[in-house]
């Protein structure tokens, strides 16, 4: 049995010795001292050699040289690469994997490590290669069926009316071609290349209402009357119509993209169309895009009633509004793809289009290019599952990979398992897993956090709350951008971790609220009660506040006769009384010993609610009649501010108390001679 080859290039005799040696019983081995002779080496001998094991640091080239080398003439596609040096910086790291490589082994090396990465490295690559094998055959039996169907119903089309036949072909073909620069123009639709086909194959039912249409009105040389025009137009609601009636596969989206396209597909972006008269995107993308297909090739196609225009013609028209208004991003394509339209004409039959399509997806997928996904990512999804998902299970932490285009989360097994969601995960924002996990809104979020990043600055974290287990836990999500080595570089997707952090975080937040509230009673304490004040005050200055200070009458008395036990349930028992007195959005405090404050907004009427507020702070407690005094500072008397409020409703409390207690008292101006004493003693 013929052995695979290995390509062994470093500038030390001694490390291509050892490697040699690791892996001569299973492989030939072919070496190179530098970068120079393996480039030779793989420019005759590419197709032989199953692998690259390369050394960064050689002379003459070294082997960032080599990866350029391999980028530039296409090679990183046929031969994986492992480096195996002993520069392991985070940056030579990286941009090796930019560049392409597949592994990367820090020496001092262990042999078993070399080993087992080199055999499924061979193996993965292998894999990959027939997997893309057979997804082309796949693609193109999907294709040819589809086709076929298509070919069939273009020629039912045709026997009826002769000027549909190719006419279903070339609106297929324009329809891909203005979807494909839509997707990389804007993310404005959500479109996938899986959306492109589907609105593609769509689109050769959008005029299947002209069946029901009769024959003489179809095919009339001359100009159709206002009456006959009118019947001409129900075409869209027919068709619409049949599909709709379809006794089975109604719920498909082919069959709802259809349904689409036929009734609306004649609608204009300025709403002036028909059957409905909608406008702009309330119009589906779908039929939009069908719309200005179906236009184009019926201006340059003959007809009863007309001879074609030309290609230019016809897109000066359009252009100039002359057949209805179109999306301006739709016109965008159009013009940005003008050579494409003219040689659409020539794509006429079913094994062109054919060709045309499977070539483009074939070379997507081969080269990792059209749908976004990176040569990388391609090639090492089999194997960085695996990899990562066998770390993941070690360390208990849920890994992922989040791709921009196509649009789609890879997450580790373990992590999958433990989340409840799929491995892959097409279309993100719209999984119903994914959001029963995150919750509404943390996808975007974490979207928006993402793109916001950086190439200098490309890493976020970020602690949100998630549903697993049936439980709501803390996580903490850190994740690192990638980006294209473009010129101008763009978001390419991100590589993240999520990390539960659940009781650290409910520690803390016990903690917090073990520091803000009163042991006792559960209240607020003063300082966080000052601060929560504050922050309302100065978010609100418009509303209108009042602070009330609360004192149990003679509570030094009930703690001699009846003891600090009671003393305490006293306290709780008004804690209890003040909540039950107040809106939520008002402020409870225990400020000390037996002083309590409320802070309210009002509107209207405060008197009265003061009164109804200071009535249910006096009470019986296991029959011992309680009663406080209470004093009671507005806002817009004294300013707005926690010490003027406080100082205010403190003398006002005084006041109440030298009046007799048992009852309450406003600030008012016979008061403010008192205040100003008190403000100039604590100054």
């Amino acid at each position: 049995m013929k052995k695979e080859i290995i390509l062994i290039a470093d500038d030390s005799e001694m490390n291509r010795s050892i490697l040699a040696d690791m892996l001569s019983d299973r492989y030939d081995i072919i070496e190179a001292e530098d970068g120079v002779q393996a480039v030779a080496v793989m420019s005759t001998r590419l197709s032989d050699i199953s692998l690259l094991l390369l050394d960064i640091v050689m002379p003459n080239l070294d082997g960032f040289g080599v990866l350029e080398t391999m980028n530039k003439n296409g090679w990183i596609d046929a031969v994986p690469v492992i480096i195996i040096s002993s520069e392991n910086s985070s940056s030579h790291v990286e941009r090796a994997y930019e560049l392409g490589t597949t592994d990367f082994i820090a020496r001092p090396f262990d042999a078993l490590i070399v080993q087992h990465r080199v055999i499924n490295t061979i193996l993965l690559y292998a894999k990959q290669k027939r997997l893309i094998g057979m997804v082309e055959d796949q693609v193109y039996e999907k294709e040819r069926h589809s086709d076929l169907m298509i070919d069939i119903l273009s020629h039912i089309m045709e026997f009826r009316n002769g000027e549909s036949g190719s006419h279903i072909l070339h609106v297929r073909t324009l329809t891909d071609m203005l979807l494909t620069c839509l997707l990389n123009k804007t993310d404005k639709y959500n479109l996938t290349m899986a959306d492109i086909s589907m609105i593609s194959t769509a689109s050769a039912l959008h005029d299947v209402g002209k069946m029901a249409i009769d024959e003489k009105i179809l095919n009339k040389p001359g100009k159709l009357t206002p009456e006959e025009f009118e019947i001409m137009k129900t075409h869209s609601a027919i068709g619409a119509d049949m599909i709709s009636d379809l006794p089975v596969h109604r719920q498909e989206p082919l069959v709802k993209v259809a349904r689409e396209i036929c009734r609306w597909h004649h609608e204009r972006w300025d709403g002036r169309g028909y059957p409905d008269g909608l406008k702009g995107d309330d119009i589906p993308i779908s039929a939009q895009v069908v719309a200005l297909a179906d236009v184009y090739d019926a201006l340059t196609s003959e007809r009863v009633y007309k001879p074609p225009f030309t290609h230019e013609e016809a897109i000066g028209m359009i252009v100039r509004g002359e057949c209805g208004a179109f999306n301006p991003l739709l016109i965008e394509c159009m013009n940005e793809n003008i050579e494409q339209f003219r040689q659409s004409r020539e794509q006429s039959s079913p094994d062109d289009i054919k060709r045309h399509k499977l070539r483009r997806i074939s070379e997507e997928m081969l080269r990792g290019e059209g749908g976004g996904v990176s040569k990388r990512t391609l090639r090492l999804l089999d194997k960085e599952r695996v990899r990562n998902s066998f770390y993941a299970s070690m360390t208990e932490a849920i890994q992922f990979e989040y791709s921009v285009d196509p649009s789609m989360v890879t997450v580790s097994v373990w992590g999958a398992k433990k989340l409840g969601l799929d491995e892959i995960i097409m279309d993100p924002k719209k999984d119903a897993k994914l959001t029963a996990v995150l919750g509404d809104g943390t996808w975007e979020l974490l979207s928006k956090r993402l793109h916001a990043t950086t190439p200098e600055k490309p890493e976020i974290r970020l602690d949100c709350q998630l549903h697993i287990d049936n439980m709501v836990r803390w996580c903490r999500v850190a994740m690192r951008s990638m980006w294209t080595d473009d010129p101008t570089p763009k978001f390419d997707g991100a590589i993240g971790t999520v990390i539960d952090i659940h009781d650290s975080r409910t520690k803390i937040a016990e903690l917090e609220q073990k520091a803000s509230r009163d042991n006792l009673t559960g209240l607020l304490n003063r300082a966080s009660t000052k601060a929560q004040i504050e922050m309302r005050m100065q978010e609100r200055p418009e509303d209108h506040y009042a602070l009330a200070e609360i004192d149990i009458d003679d509570f030094k008395k009930v703690n001699d006769v009846y003891g600090h036990a009671f003393g305490d349930k006293v306290l709780q028992k008004l804690a209890r009384q003040m909540l039950g007195s107040v809106r939520r959005s008002d402020i409870c405090c225990r400020a000390g010993g037996e002083e309590f404050f409320i802070f309210l907004e009002y509107n209207t009427d405060i008197e009265r609610t003061i009164d109804r507020i200071y009535s249910n702070l006096c009470f019986d407690c296991d029959g011992i009649n309680i009663s406080v005094s209470m004093g009671v500072a507005l806002g817009e008397t004294v300013g707005l501010s926690y010490d003027a409020l406080y100082h205010a409703a403190d003398v006002a409390l005084y006041a109440a108390k030298r009046g007799g207690k048992h009852q309450y008292r406003f600030f008012d101006s016979s008061l403010e001679g008192v205040l100003k004493s008190e403000t100039k003693q604590t100054r």
